[in-house]
């Protein structure tokens, strides 16, 4: 079996920097050749400079292979064969209802990306999918808790897979960045893998012998594993109108029967930010007096009295946080707002200048993992930061990578 892959939203190539162990040395990408990236997709709806694919394009060396067009026009046929397919998603509202059109059956609300990833498993059948979601997907959406997981579970069982997941805090196993994402490998019935995880236990397999157990070590204090029906009602738009399910942390689906349990990371030791940072930054990195007050406001304790658009009156209340962020500390999650004047950017003490500034974007690059400047490639800083907010901390994927290599070299 080849170790082909296909990228979907691909950003400026989380995934394959990690999964490929990529560098960056005078400019040029060096990239082992562990998988070959046969086909990437990424698009940024509604905006006019593309300057995601731009990087990723560049740093790949502007193959045809990477492609700038909405998925939704994509010919799902035309993507080359390929043995894993990743990327990484946004959380929507996956909910389904009939269409209009009665023998067209049911559909996904248009736009949303999760029903472009179900197309192409239904159209190209890939042996394995390595995705990843914002830890809240698995509660999503608040008023019916579960639903949006729960269809994405359904869908990969009527496709014919097997599915693992968990939910992974980056900094607990030893790098950079607090930043918890809910990572998702499934696998088609007919591949050896999936035949060997029938076998499995569900505590096996989330403890010593699943995909991500092997990668980053857990421990289950209480051993109480759930059991969740998703494959009834058999209408998927009853099923989308009614489930509902308690998701826990780890999980494990086969043959349509999912397990579902609380596990705690054998946690490593973690990269400090101290370990980040750049040394002789340049001085527009340095807090000026009108932000470093609006920055004491943002970061402190508030109560504000608004008034919703129907009249109510209400109290919006903000706790306090720490003037600056510990040296000593992984970084906090990475927000698309980083870098500019906002309550969830990283301020610090220089260990230099003993002054407090702003992460630089090399810093933010190191937080997930990049190689320094891999976003250095024309486009404005703020899109630099804002990039980096959008992307993950490589390592993760570079561990789970390891084992989906394994497990490639493993099949018939």
């Amino acid at each position: 079996m080849d170790k082909t892959v296909a990228e979907l939203f691909a950003g400026v190539g989380g995934f394959r920097v990690g999964m490929n162990n990529v560098t960056l040395k005078n400019g040029q990408t060096h990239e082992s050749a562990t998988f070959k990236f046969v086909w990437s997709n990424q698009w940024e709806p509604g905006a006019k400079n593309q300057y995601a694919f731009d990087c990723y394009n560049k740093r790949f060396n502007g193959g045809s292979e990477n492609t700038n067009i909405d998925i939704a026009k994509v010919d799902k046929t035309t993507i080359p064969d390929h043995t894993v397919l990743c990327g990484g998603f946004p959380c929507q509202d996956y909910s389904v209802a009939r269409s209009l059109s009665q023998e067209k059956g049911i559909e996904g609300k248009k736009g949303v990306l999760w029903w472009e990833i179900n197309s192409i498993l239904k159209a190209k059948k890939p042996p394995f999918v390595f995705l990843e979601n914002v830890d809240r997907l698995l509660k999503s959406p608040h008023k019916q808790i579960g639903r949006d997981f729960g269809i994405m579970l359904r869908c990969f069982y009527e496709q014919g897979y097997g599915v693992e997941w968990r939910v992974i805090n980056a900094a607990e196993y030893g790098f950079t960045q607090r930043r918890r994402r809910t990572f998702i490998f499934a696998f088609r019935k007919n591949t050896k893998f999936f035949a060997d995880e029938l076998q499995k236990s569900p505590k096996d397999v989330f403890l010593k012998d699943g995909i991500f157990a092997r990668a980053f070590k857990v421990k289950n204090k209480d051993n109480i594993i759930s059991e969740i029906e998703i494959k009834k009602p058999k209408d998927m738009v009853e099923f989308s109108d009614s489930f509902k399910a308690d998701f826990k942390n780890s999980g494990f689906m086969i043959d349509g029967v999912v397990y579902t349990t609380k596990t705690f990371p054998v946690a490593e030791s973690p990269i400090t930010l101290r370990q980040m940072v750049e040394e002789n930054v340049d001085e527009h990195y340095y807090l000026d007096s009108y932000a470093r007050e609006k920055f004491i406001y943002l970061r402190g304790r508030k109560k504000i009295e608004r008034t919703s658009k129907d009249g109510h009156k209400y109290f919006y209340s903000e706790g306090s946080m720490s003037s600056v962020d510990s040296l000593d500390l992984p970084g906090r999650t990475m927000l698309t707002s980083e870098g500019s004047i906002n309550r969830s950017t990283h301020i610090i003490v220089d260990p230099q200048t003993n002054r407090e500034r702003i992460l630089t974007p090399v810093e933010c690059e190191r937080l997930n993992m990049f190689p320094d400047g891999w976003t250095d490639t024309g486009m404005p800083e703020k899109m630099r930061y804002f990039i980096m907010g959008n992307a993950l901390v490589c390592g993760i994927i570079k561990r789970v990578g390891r084992q989906i290599s394994k497990i490639i070299d493993q099949e018939a």
